[in-house]
């Protein structure tokens, strides 16, 4: 019998209808063999991170349910990504985007393996990724560095806004 555990998946997007295209790929995700989504945060409108010359940014987190390993729940992520028009270039990070699922947590799982680790490693450090990670799992928390609460609490969260 398959073990089923929790994992939490963060959606951005920053091109087009960037919230419809995060409900797309919710419904998406819910549709696909090896997982099922239990929760879904509020949709947050957030600036650009890394590279500021660009759109807002629309963030949630899911929270699901998956019998799938780590490693095939990012080929799946990647492959919904893929869906929605994204095709992930070597060396480019931080810019727009049609859509961007990545795996924040797999229950309490480190993984560390060439193009996957998990916890997603900025993570504690991304209050656009904590503040709705918080809303689907009060109690989260990250492997390695503690409470998820603890760390948002010492992040900037005033540009920060739920739609």
């Amino acid at each position: 019998m398959t073990r089923h555990v929790q994992a939490c998946v963060g959606l951005g997007a920053n091109l087009g209808d960037a919230a419809g295209t995060l409900r797309q790929a919710v419904e998406a995700l819910d549709r696909r063999e090896g997982v099922a989504v239990r929760a879904v945060s509020r949709f947050y409108r957030t600036p650009a991170w890394g590279r500021e010359d660009q759109p807002d940014f629309i963030n949630a987190v899911v929270l699901l349910d998956t019998g799938l390993s780590p490693r095939a729940l990012l080929d799946l992520l990647l492959a919904v990504e893929a869906d929605f028009g994204r095709h992930r270039v070597a060396g480019e990070r931080w810019g727009p985007r049609t859509l961007d699922l990545d795996l924040l947590l797999y229950s309490d799982a480190v993984v560390d393996e060439p193009g996957l680790r998990v916890p997603h490693p900025h993570l504690h450090e991304r209050a656009f990724a904590l503040v709705p990670l918080l809303d689907v799992l009060p109690d989260a928390r990250i492997p390695g560095y503690g409470d998820a609460r603890n760390a948002v609490s010492a992040l900037e969260k005033s540009n920060i806004h739920p739609l």
